[in-house]
């Protein structure tokens, strides 16, 4: 689509101001790329009729994965990175433990906040503390849970003071690009959480590695990373790590106690409290310990350390389940909380699955020396569903509960785990346990699901499924992400959530946004529509920078590609709606795009495609225009949202743009509380228009305003208010005659992204 914009008055948009330093999008290079084979070939036997069939099948398909996500995200909480309770935690972990893990500032106080009862651990922190002053940089190696995290921040801040503001970098390709910066600013500190290493087709190098050091001592500034215990075989970051350990966790305990309201102890309840600090290996639980028994008391505290549900659901697997309780119990732990009538037809599957397997002469699910199952076949008369009384007694537990868009009246009984904790306590035992002979039926029917359950049946898979990303993500990569990333749209749609789902726990994230990122670029236009599902939600949330510029940048592949990622960036918007940080963010970088890219260029066409669909967006939860909602709730909103409607307004999105102005005027008739923001609205618009489009937006608002859907007393009402504040000195130059206009009609309903 071309870029009408350029009138012969001069520049149609302003300058726009550069937004903050976290928000400004580099400059891509969407020029060098080669198209990957199927992407914007045809084949010499296809004839146009095959391809436009071809394409239109993809779409329809890509709608309905579009449509699945909508759904879940309805269903699911969006807003599970926004601010953090941290008054009882430390160490980055606990309520604390998204600190730093999304890009941005960490604020001295929320630091403060973290490192609360820290106490350095001996000698690694005075080791790590000597290779910063010397390098400017150091890699924290070791064990998750291990505190490396607090860690980072406590070397910084050591070096730095109580008040500096600290920045925390993206895990993926984060080296790479601050070696190759030139805005290092003196005496800043940065964290980068759980690196997984570089993703460009050059990887950083020991020179790369050397050089970013020198500019650090330069400036006077500091990186500390932490990673896994493999990092410090990279040759490029060998030299630099120092393998980190927890404090002691008595020592810590006793710490935490002093600087607690004191609590009166009995002898032998002392003892047995500090024999299960011993015992622990994560500072964060020594610390919720010490808080519970400030708080509550040493019962309380003791319940905390006994960790009474992962001693539930050993004791059960200690006892050699027969192969008739095993699979239920497995089957539950990826299909939890759907109808009890899908749940044992799931579980039969599973069963022949199995069956299939041990009849190729495998080794058998139960081993030798355990109980002998009873044949799965001939079960009719079995009382399956009493059974779980005895089963699962006290793991699991029924409960009546409706389905999506279901009264009470339509409930009905689901089996669930007694706390989500048991859930990822079973899945850990199956993977410490259990071979192959187990999990690879159990793949089986994991992917014969995502390929034919349903919506709830698929979405519980994705979750089940990053749990087991905990303790085994490469052979969840390899086996079964990789598989479904480049299958049919439910499959695609069940890999984009279980990359969601696992941005749940704070070492995984980053994996996620690997995983998602390698998907982007030369990996198959299947996989990068996967990856453009799965930048929404959660991981586009946590790593929203990184996701608004790879969704931009996936715009300027295929058109198939392109579509969708336009899709996901009015997903990103939709989601965004309760938090106004994030909402701000997204509009204000799409300001920037359009306002960087050359006059008339592909770069400039596309990201007004794109501003378009955000603007013509509905809710999420209801058919109304995203934008009203916007208006109403989300200060400054007007001001981003009007200067990107007078960008559309001047091109040849006009009619589009009309249109959706209109919805949303009569969206917000009926609330007079909003007239200001139609007024802030207005005089957006106004301070990136000039009298010409001024003329064009009224000729083209009074024929939409005409239409009996738009013609409704409130609504013209705040159109007057919109205009009026668009009402200024007349500028000096040639009336514009709003009837020389070319009309076109402006009721284009392409709602929800969709572009028609």
């Amino acid at each position: 689509m071309t870029d009408a914009s350029d009138h012969a008055d001069g520049p149609a948009v302003p300058p726009v101001p550069a937004p903050d330093d976290d928000v400004e999008p580099p400059t891509p290079d969407y020029g060098g790329g080669v198209p990957e084979a199927g992407e914007d070939d045809r084949g010499p036997d296809s004839g146009p009729d095959a391809e436009r069939r071809k394409e239109q099948d993809e779409r329809e398909a890509d709608d309905r994965g579009y449509d699945d996500l909508r759904r879940v995200h309805q269903l699911v909480n969006n807003n599970f990175y926004g601010v953090v309770d941290a008054s009882g935690a430390a160490f980055g972990f606990g309520a604390a433990s998204s600190l730093g893990l999304a890009p941005g500032t960490i604020e001295p106080e929320e630091t403060d906040r973290v490192l609360r009862f820290y106490v350095p651990p001996q000698p690694c922190f005075d080791a790590a503390l000597g290779k910063l002053h010397e390098d400017g940089l150091v890699v924290l190696t070791g064990q998750d849970r291990c505190g490396r995290g607090a860690g980072s921040l406590a070397l910084l801040r050591k070096i730095l003071g109580k008040e500096a503001k600290l920045r925390s970098l993206s895990p993926a390709n984060a080296l790479s690009e601050l070696a190759a910066s030139r805005q290092l600013k003196r005496g800043q500190g940065f964290i980068i959480l759980d690196y997984v290493g570089e993703l460009h087709v050059e990887a950083v190098q020991a020179y790369d590695i050397g050089r970013l050091s020198e500019e650090l001592r330069r400036e006077g500034s500091y990186l500390v990373i932490t990673a896994g215990d493999a990092t410090s075989r990279r040759l490029a970051l060998r030299d630099h790590c120092v393998p980190w350990q927890a404090p002691d966790p008595v020592d810590l305990f006793e710490h935490c106690r002093e600087n607690l309201p004191q609590t009166g102890l009995e002898p032998d309840t002392e003892k047995e409290l500090l024999e299960r600090v011993g015992e622990q290996r994560g500072p964060a639980d020594v610390v919720a310990a010490a808080v519970a028994l400030s708080r509550d008391g040493a019962e309380a505290a003791l319940d905390t350390l006994r960790d009474r549900h992962r001693e539930q659901v050993q004791e059960w697997f200690r006892r050699k389940p027969p192969t008739e309780d095993l699979l239920p119990l497995a089957a539950l732990a990826f299909l939890e909380g759907i109808p009890e009538r899908t749940f044992e037809k799931e579980c039969a599957a599973l069963a022949a699955h199995v069956c299939n397997w041990e009849q190729s002469g495998e080794t058998p699910v139960v081993e030798a020396d355990g109980p002998k199952g009873k044949p799965l076949r001939g079960a009719a008369a079995d009382q399956s569903r009493a059974r779980w009384r005895d089963r699962a007694a006290g793991l699991v537990t029924t409960e009546h509960r409706p389905g999506p868009s279901r009264d009470a009246e339509r409930s009905e009984r689901r089996l669930v785990f007694t706390t989500p904790r048991v859930r990822e306590l079973v899945i850990e035992e199956l993977h410490d346990l259990y071979g192959y002979a187990l999990w690879y039926p159990l793949r089986q029917w994991l992917s014969e699901l995502a390929l034919l359950g349903d919506l709830d049946s698929r979405t519980e898979v994705a979750r089940g499924v990053a749990l087991l990303a905990r303790y085994a993500l490469v052979e969840v990569d390899e086996n079964l992400l990789k598989v479904w990333s480049d299958g049919i749209t439910s499959q695609r749609v069940t890999a984009a959530l279980t990359l969601g789902f696992m941005c749940d726990d704070e070492h995984l994230a980053p994996q996620a946004l690997s995983i998602v990122v390698s998907w982007v670029d030369n990996s198959g236009p299947g996989r990068a529509v996967t990856a453009a599902m799965a930048l929404t939600g959660r991981l586009g949330s946590l790593y929203r920078l990184q996701a608004v510029n790879w969704l931009l940048f996936l715009t300027h592949r295929g058109e198939r590609i392109a579509f969708s990622a336009r899709r996901s960036l009015v997903l990103l918007l939709q989601t965004a709606e309760q938090d106004p940080d994030r909402v701000l963010f997204t509009l204000r970088y799409v300001r920037t795009v359009i306002a960087r890219a050359a006059p008339g260029s592909r770069e400039r066409s596309i990201a007004l495609r794109t501003a378009v669909q955000l603007l013509e967006a509905a809710r999420l939860q209801a058919p109304e225009p995203v934008t009203a909602a916007l208006l109403r709730t989300v200060p400054d909103s007007a001001r981003h949202l009007g200067s990107l409607w007078a960008d559309v307004l001047h091109s040849s999105n006009r009619s589009r743009a009309v249109s959706a102005l209109c919805r949303t005027l009569v969206q917000l008739r009926d609330d007079p509380a909003v007239t200001d923001a139609v007024g802030e609205l207005g005089e957006a618009m106004r301070n990136a228009m000039n009298r010409r489009q001024w003329t064009a937006l009224c000729h083209h608002m009074s024929i939409a305003l005409k239409h009996p859907d738009y013609a409704i007393p409130g609504a013209q009402r705040l159109a007057q208010v919109l205009l009026g504040s668009l009402r200024g000195p007349a500028q000096a130059e040639s009336q514009y005659s709003s009837t020389s206009l070319r009309s076109t009609p402006p009721f284009t309903f392409a709602q929800g992204g969709r572009n028609k």
